[in-house]
Formats: C-alpha cells, sequence, structure tokens
C-alpha cells in the first residue's frame, strides 16, 4: 500500500520549529510559503522543510504528530537531525 499521509517538520525564518501533518508534503509547505497555511507560519515565512515521515492511514500520522507536538525543541531537533531530508 502506497503511503498517503504524512507529518512534516519546517524551520520558520525565525528558527522555529512548525510540525504538521497533510497528504501532500510539497503543496503543504508552498501554501505555508504563500502565507495561507497555518497562522504560526503566515509571519514566519519563507519555511523549509526539514522532516517528514510518511503512513499509511490518516490515524498513524495524526497520532505521530500529537507525539512529535509533545517533544521539546531540543528534542525535536534530535529527530531532525537523525532523518534529516534535503
Amino acid at each position: 500500500m502506497e503511503n498517503k499521509y504524512f507529518i512534516y517538520i519546517v524551520r520558520c525564518r525565525d528558527g522555529s520549529l512548525y510540525t504538521g501533518y497533510t497528504n501532500d508534503v510539497i503543496a503543504r509547505v508552498e501554501k505555508h510559503n504563500s502565507g495561507k497555511g497555518a497562522k504560526y507560519t503566515k509571519t514566519r515565512r519563507p519555511v523549509k522543510l526539514v522532516y517528514q515521515e510518511a503512513f499509511e492511514t490518516k490515524s498513524e500520522a495524526m497520532k505521530r504528530e500529537y507525539q512529535i507536538k509533545t517533544y521539546t525543541r531540543m528534542q525535536k531537533l534530535q529527530l531532525i537531525e537523525r532523518g534529516v531530508i534535503s
């Protein structure tokens, strides 16, 4: 089965990190950068994709998104370092 659901982390212009869920990572990052994404990222553009994970079900992705959102900044940075994408 093809993975259709993703969690992602973007690094904002101010260095902060934003975690989200989507079914199309590239389109979602473009949406953030156009100012039509999350309210949080709207004033912190541009954002850069620094991490993503793929899941087969929406439920799995949303559970993982929640888990990552409870991480400290240091835990998120360690996660990014272990699985960095360019």
